[in-house]
């Protein structure tokens, strides 16, 4: 049975706090798991979230600022200690390949796993599969950042009156979607267009257009938020969002849940999150994450 759901490891911003671990997110798409920022203490959270080495196919690093990257070494030793039995491969700008280096061995270990580095360097698609593509797309941020874009192909959805219609049934309906035709009928006249989930991972970043464009038609958008409205220009400042400009660009961007994380440690109210992601007008679903938060993807739009 596929699973799509998101397991929240950690939503501070720079600096932990009692409640808030940094960051880390895995995003569990059926079979696969891509694991997100994975910054310091990101293997504890793993094992308080119920999430083990085996579940990570790929780890996604936006930038190499510490509250994003300094959990690698620990999660890199970890898979090997696991001797996870299929390859892993990490994604991160390459700008920072020297960081990914320092990190990758930090210390003495036997590596039993092939760890494979496919570094980016511009945007667009990373690697295309049976059941998604990985895009990425450059963000804005003192230092070298992406944001990544989880897209499932579309399919087709088979319409049981149309097939009626046209006299399909039984093991013909398998055979005309495996075809394409059948007997005169065309699979598109028995059947509509199932547009695939589409998922965004947005961290450290003013407002730009590759934040737009990672968010546009998603299901789910998981995005910093790391100052409230009222503090918009240190936001300016130091490269990253408030509440109502993420809110604003999952409301633009058509986005259905909306999960808003990397807070800063000066706000001790998360609900005032929510009041301005609301009073920027963003009506889908909602959520302020928090640390081992387990989040479903919404269902495929009918």
């Amino acid at each position: 049975m596929s699973v799509r759901e998101l397991v929240v490891l950690g939503t501070a911003s720079q600096v932990p706090t009692r409640h808030r671990n940094h960051n880390g997110y895995l995003l569990r798409w059926d079979g696969e798991g891509f694991l997100f920022d994975p910054g310091e203490g990101t293997q504890r959270q793993m094992l308080r979230a119920g999430v083990a080495a085996h579940d990570i196919n790929r780890i996604c690093v936006t930038h190499f600022h510490g509250d994003h990257s300094l959990g690698l070494a620990g999660v890199i030793q970890r898979i090997n200690l696991d001797k996870v039995p299929h390859p892993v491969t990490a994604h991160y700008p390459r700008s920072g390949q020297r960081f990914f280096d320092r990190l990758r061995y930090a210390t003495a270990y036997r590596e039993t796993v092939a760890l494979l580095e496919a570094p980016v360097d511009t945007d667009g698609s990373l690697v295309r599969t049976s059941g998604y593509t990985l895009e990425a797309r450059r963000l804005s941020h003192p230092v070298e950042a992406y944001g990544y874009r989880v897209v499932e192909p579309d399919g087709r959805r088979m319409l049981p009156d149309r097939l009626a219609a046209h006299g399909v049934k039984g093991p013909d309906v398998g055979r005309l979607q495996r075809e394409g035709s059948l007997n005169g009928v065309a699979l598109e006249d028995v059947s509509e267009v199932r547009r695939g989930q589409r998922f965004a991972f947005v961290m450290d970043t003013r407002l730009c257009d590759g934040v737009y464009a990672l968010a546009e038609g998603c299901d789910m958008l998981v995005i910093e938020s790391t100052f409230l409205d009222e503090d918009e220009s240190l936001a300016v400042d130091f490269g990253h969002l408030t509440a109502g400009q993420a809110a604003g660009v999952a409301r633009e961007a058509g986005v259905r849940h909306l999960v808003l994380t990397h807070f800063s440690q000066r706000y001790t109210d998360p609900a005032e999150f929510e009041r301005q992601a609301r009073a920027a007008g963003y009506e889908g679903d909602l959520t302020v994450a928090r640390d081992l938060d387990r989040i479903q993807l919404p269902k495929r739009r009918a």
